[in-house]
């Protein structure tokens, strides 16, 4: 079994300030195989806020698989933002757009959903989708396979269609043809997971989708900071959303979600209903 934390939108420029120690804290204490960031790691793509996150980033355990989110596009600067849209993440957090991680049990790739010429929402490109599978597949047979974005390829009943990311059908497609397990993302501040079958009606598919709460920004949108504590074996997934408590200054155990793989791809397990769901 690997354990994976899932932090996303840390928003550096706009944060918390009393929460990001506990948050190490908590990280540290999880002994996590790897550090999943899904992006949106500043506000305002300034130099002064990745600098911040790198920082941040530093006193986390490794590996960490990094992407970015479109508020680490400049939106002010429209010269940086046509001309070299991501050069202070390349910069300040990793020169790698597309990163990846295998082990024995696991296989995760990272994908650049940020655009320069959309301001809130994403997009992928076929090319994406193929070497994110090409990159998945070198991992070889009996490995749960992840991607990693910011933007979401599902959604809960309550957001509207237009928060997916462009051309999700397509990658959906791909993702089916390299048996994509789990999709791990950010962007809407909400702390979710769902199966893709109601969604996308692909015979014999369907993929997990977990979304990240925003674990440090005071942007909430109506949720308590929170992050993901995931546990992965080849049959089972299991989901545990911490988010932070104010009365105690920590993070704790809110709820959990579990999943089972069957022949037709992952569903949540009947056991769920009694823990919760995020």
């Amino acid at each position: 079994m690997r354990t994976i934390v899932h932090l996303s939108d840390t928003h550096f420029g706009r944060i918390d300030r009393a929460i990001v120690q506990a948050l190490i804290v908590a990280v540290t204490e999880t002994r996590p195989d790897v550090v999943v960031v899904s992006g949106d790691l500043t506000q305002r793509a300034k130099a002064r806020e990745f600098q911040e996150a790198r920082g941040f980033l530093k006193v986390l355990p490794s590996p960490q698989i990094v992407v970015p989110g479109n508020h680490d596009v400049p939106l002010y600067n429209v010269v940086a933002r046509a001309l070299q849209p991501l050069r202070n993440y390349q910069r300040y957090i990793t020169k790698d757009l597309e990163p990846s991680y295998c082990d024995q049990e696991i296989a995760i790739v990272g994908i650049n959903t940020a655009r320069s010429l959309t301001f809130k929402n994403g997009r992928i490109n076929s090319q994406q989708v193929g070497r994110s599978c090409a990159r998945l597949e070198a991992c070889g047979e009996n490995r749960t396979r992840i991607i990693v974005s910011h933007h979401p390829f599902d959604l809960p009943e309550t957001h509207e269609l237009h928060g997916l990311v462009g051309r999700a059908h397509m990658a959906m497609a791909g993702f089916a043809r390299c048996r994509v397990d789990l999709i791990l993302s950010g962007h809407l501040h909400i702390s979710h997971a769902s199966e893709t079958a109601a969604r996308y009606k692909i015979p014999g598919y369907s993929a997990l989708v977990i979304h990240a709460g925003t674990s440090t920004s005071t942007r909430g949108r109506g949720e308590l900071n929170s992050f993901n504590i995931i546990q992965v074996d080849c049959s089972s997934v299991s989901i545990q959303c911490l988010t932070w408590n104010l009365e105690h200054s920590s993070f704790s155990l809110s709820e959990t979600a579990q999943f089972q793989r069957t022949p037709a791809g992952w569903f949540r397990s009947p056991l769920a209903d009694v823990a919760g769901k995020p």
